[in-house]
């Protein structure tokens, strides 16, 4: 419902595919009472023609039609006849499983399209969210929840989309004709069909629970790799590989347990529907058999067969529509792990009427700030700082003493909980939050950058930066001969968060960066502390030629 509405048109087609599939799929069997008269010659009846005017009903309809296969028999004999029929019976089956197919094949790119779309909302709904909702969570976790979670989405409720809109129809249809054959048979039928729904609802009770419980497990999994790969210098220097085996190990055990229930429950569906539906065709054969052999049946023989046909047809549909209602739960869960990103709240919110900020004039002033993080301590307390324009303040303290927290209340990374920060006079959550940020440029202790090229990087954030802007900017931050010295220069790729460079040349990239955004307000957290000397020096050069300005 949340989705699907872009794609009305699939589901549109799907209905029409699957209401012609199962008219065809009706009218096929129904040749089979002709031909099983024909061949077992049950029926000596003469059959003359009716007018077709007036209300068509069932005496008519049968009449002529018999009247037309005894005409065929007279005129081509009973093998001509019997070939007839088959070929007609060939098309017919040909026409609804052509049908059948069309109505799955429409419904693909509904699903992929809705998978996409979700994916899509994820990612962006993750751009959105505030710094401090991160701190709250584990990074395989999101992980697991974008890529475990949207693909058992697609492959529970999406597949099952397909059968919710295929399955009534053709049950409505086939009870119809079930119906019309034989009233009385129907009604006992359908007295036995609860059986075989309580029976696949028994299944199903503890399935979403087992699914969350699963996918809790596969989350936990990838994080611990995520952990891994960001740790693997610390494993091999503390010679921790095998303590790491062992943990990673464990996790996938209890994944594995957890899957296993869920697998044995699912597993379990089809035989269980199996078993189910033949008992019921089983009820049904000795009720229907019964009534033949007394002395006024209300049905015939050739005629029970075609009913029998078309209640086996009718079980494929219930169960595949029990089967949906069984596998939905599992989606329902990872819906819910989902939609735990989907509706995180974001209060770093813009003002409904913001006031315009396009540059940096006179003074950032802090007015009695206070902040502490969710369920913690008071981080800050009554701070007030004066900041103008041209002067760098450096903050000294010890570690954890909240002085990156301060510095990140600047760019709205988190909001104050009380107290105000002003640029010009004005409180910053009074400013859209893009036209703030586009005042900032941040250079961070730990360089962050992207699997990307030198200059990608460099330009990062600056729409339409040329190849003069980004050699000026490294030249400023002493990156460009280290750069040029590349094989490919400013087209190398520098590897998964930079790895292919040393902490020095990242962290002039990084700077480079900053440079090329030219912002009025530079924020510097540590930039040179995980630097060696001759680095560092390098680093305080550019950073001065960087600073002088701001």
């Amino acid at each position: 419902k949340r989705f699907a509405a872009p794609y009305k048109k699939y589901l549109a087609g799907s209905l029409i595919l699957n209401l012609l599939s199962a008219i065809f799929n009706i009218f096929s069997f129904a040749l089979l009472i002709p031909i099983l008269n024909i061949l077992f010659k049950l029926d000596s009846t003469v059959y003359e023609f009716m007018p077709w005017e007036g209300e068509p009903t069932k005496e008519k309809l049968m009449n002529n039609f018999y009247y037309y296969v005894s005409t065929i028999i007279e005129r081509w004999g009973g093998s001509n006849a019997l070939l007839i029929l088959g070929v007609v019976f060939g098309v017919l089956v040909f026409v609804k499983t052509s049908c059948y197919f069309a109505s799955s094949a429409v419904m693909i790119p509904l699903r992929t399209g809705i998978v996409r779309d979700l994916r899509v909302q994820v990612y962006n709904k993750v751009l959105s969210l505030p710094m401090g909702f991160f701190s709250q969570q584990k990074k395989g976790d999101i992980i697991a929840r974008m890529s475990g979670d949207v693909g058992t989405i697609e492959w529970t409720i999406t597949s099952s989309l397909d059968m919710l809109i295929k399955n009534p129809i053709l049950i409505t249809f086939y009870f119809g004709t079930l119906l019309y054959t034989s009233w009385q048979l129907t009604l006992f039928t359908v007295a036995v069909v609860p059986l075989m729904a309580w029976g696949m609802s028994a299944l199903g009770k503890k399935l979403k629970s087992d699914s969350l419980d699963a996918q809790r497990k596969w989350s936990e999994t990838m994080s611990q790799l995520d952990e891994t790969l960001g740790g693997l210098r610390i494993i091999k220097a503390f010679i921790a590989e095998d303590k790491m085996k062992e943990r990673f190990e464990k996790t996938c055990n209890d994944h594995r347990k957890a899957v296993r229930r869920v697998a044995t429950r699912q597993a379990s569906a089809h035989p269980v529907s199996e078993f189910l539906g033949t008992c019921m065709i089983m009820i049904v054969l000795w009720f229907g058999g019964t009534l033949i052999l007394g002395e006024k049946s209300p049905i015939d023989a050739s005629s029970f067969i075609f009913y029998m046909v078309i209640l086996y047809s009718v079980l494929q549909p219930l169960k595949e529509f029990s089967r949906a209602g069984y596998n939905i739960p599992q989606g329902m869960a990872s819906v819910e792990r989902v939609d735990k990103i989907m509706k995180a709240v974001n209060n770093i919110k813009d003002p409904e009427n913001p006031k315009p900020l396009e540059s940096f004039e006179e003074v950032i002033e802090f007015k009695n700030v206070g902040f502490r993080y969710e369920d913690g301590k008071e981080i800050l307390k009554d701070i007030n700082l004066t900041i103008p324009k041209g002067k760098m303040i450096a903050l000294v303290g010890q570690s954890g003493s909240g002085k990156s927290t301060l510095v990140d209340l600047i760019p709205r990374y988190h909001d104050v909980v009380s107290g105000q920060i002003l640029i010009d006079g004005t409180d910053i959550r009074e400013h859209r939050v893009k036209d703030l940020r586009s005042l900032i440029g941040n250079v961070n202790q730990e360089a962050i950058l992207f699997n990307d090229t030198i200059f990608n990087n460099i330009s990062f954030g600056v729409e339409g930066a040329t190849m003069e802007q980004v050699v000026e900017a490294a030249r400023i931050a002493n990156a460009h001969e280290f750069i040029m010295e590349k094989e490919l220069g400013y087209q190398t790729n520098i590897g998964d968060r930079g790895a292919k460079l040393s902490g020095g040349q990242r962290q002039r990239i990084s700077i480079a960066r900053a440079i090329l955004k030219n912002p009025p307000i530079l924020i510097l957290d540590e930039a040179t502390s995980a630097l060696d000397t001759e680095s560092e020096k390098l680093v305080q050069e550019a950073l001065d030629r960087l600073t002088g300005t701001r």
